[in-house]
């Protein structure tokens, strides 16, 4: 592959993901995925700001679906409907299964990569609360939902990626959702 060519930023995720798994990720370099991309050191660090962050590459994205599915909800939805929107539209953009279990497998065994996905996972619920304070939901009632919404998608998510499940990300999410609404209607 040249460097010309499109989607350099999905041939480094890509690149990063096959050399972590075949090498580990502490004795893969920045050069070594840029290389296997097709690319260079300088092309990874305009996508890239550090290692680590080539496998959070998609927080912002995720953050701006989650919000923008907030804001859209009817009017008269409740807050857990509006961040319910939210878990809906993050599950139809997500990458697909295989992928997410391998990101998985890297960022579960390394602390400092664990410690960096509760930074995004925080970031999110910052941007879900935002949300849904803009639609009129007063604190701490936009901090609990979206912190609850969070809850939820890291549920379903590693219900989704646990190995032998083959339902839908968003059936997953729902179902978690629904069993939260058990949970605290008591029942």
């Amino acid at each position: 592959m040249g460097r010309w060519e499109p989607n350099a930023r999905e041939r480094l995720a890509r690149a990063a993901l096959d050399l972590f798994g075949e090498r580990g990720y502490e004795q893969t370099t920045v050069a070594e995925i840029a290389r296997r991309a097709g690319l260079t050191e300088r092309t990874y660090f305009r996508h890239y700001a550090d290692k680590r962050e080539v496998l959070f590459g998609g927080s912002a994205v995720l953050g701006h679906v989650f919000a923008k599915a907030v804001a859209e909800a009817p009017p008269s939805a409740a807050p857990i409907d509006m961040v319910a929107a939210g878990l809906e539209a993050v599950a139809a953009v997500f990458p697909e299964r295989e992928t997410s279990r391998q990101r998985q497998s890297v960022v579960g065994s390394h602390p400092e990569l664990q410690e960096r996905e509760l930074i995004k996972l925080a970031a999110l619920s910052a941007a879900v609360t935002e949300a849904l304070r803009v639609r009129g939901v007063p604190d701490p009632g936009a901090a609990l939902a979206a912190e609850a919404g969070i809850a939820v998608f890291k549920v379903g998510y590693e219900r989704w990626i646990a190995p032998g499940e083959h339902r839908q990300l968003a059936d997953l999410l729902s179902e978690s959702l629904t069993e939260l609404k058990a949970v605290t209607a008591g029942g």
